[in-house]
């Protein structure tokens, strides 16, 4: 048995706010925004080294699909932010690769 949370979320179809073949969506159960979703890969990674070509471009996907969908599906306007955590010193608590999709306020912290 697979000890991974978002491995095990993949069988949860309730949870799940979008979904397709790649990844699925689903709300972060520690709000850090108004809207905070987790975009979770379905194959299995904790680092981008450990991706291949293909996982390459499935990533260009799902960020292509998070833009696609922001508005409509995701209920979120005048933009948002995305926070992908490497490793531990980085905040990564959970060891499969995600993004961390933030909107429906105005962000306080500039990190640029």
């Amino acid at each position: 048995m697979n000890s991974c949370l978002f491995c095990a979320f993949n069988e949860e179809v309730e949870h799940k706010v979008y979904e397709d073949d790649i990844f699925f969506i689903v709300n972060d159960i520690r709000p850090m925004a108004s809207r905070h979703y987790l975009a979770i890969p379905r194959k299995h990674f904790k680092y981008f080294s450990e991706m291949n070509a293909e996982d390459i471009a499935n990533f260009g996907k799902i960020f292509a699909k998070i833009a696609e969908i922001a508005e409509d599906v995701l209920k979120i306007e005048g933009g948002y932010r995305l926070v992908i955590n490497q490793g531990d010193n980085a905040g990564q608590t959970v060891p499969h690769l995600h993004i961390h999709i933030l909107g429906g306020q105005k962000m306080n912290w500039d990190p640029a």
